[in-house]
């Protein structure tokens, strides 16, 4: 299993309430397919340029253990999320 680290950033429109279904879905889904590490929701922060018509965006890290093969499975949910405005998965070396 590899370590990964994965930073996404979703909609400013979102209240505490619905930031917390995305942070339990995301970490449903890594736990499935492996271990999520540790999670970090950074708040809302300003965007270096404007994506979707937003101008903020709250970002959310995720770290955690997977198979290579799950980055894809994970990356496809994060492009049909409408919610994730802008997400990355890195592969950390440790």
């Amino acid at each position: 299993m590899n370590k990964y680290e994965s930073v996404m950033i979703v909609t400013p429109t979102m209240n505490d309430k619905q930031q917390k279904e995305i942070e339990n879905k995301y970490t449903k889904l890594i736990n499935e397919n492996g271990k999520v590490e540790s999670f970090e929701n950074l708040g809302k922060k300003k965007l270096a340029y404007e994506i979707r018509k937003y101008k903020e965006g709250f970002y959310m890290t995720f770290n955690f253990e997977s198979e290579a093969s799950f980055i894809s499975e994970l990356e496809r949910q994060y492009r049909i999320d409408d919610d994730v405005i802008k997400f990355i998965v890195v592969r950390r070396e440790d």
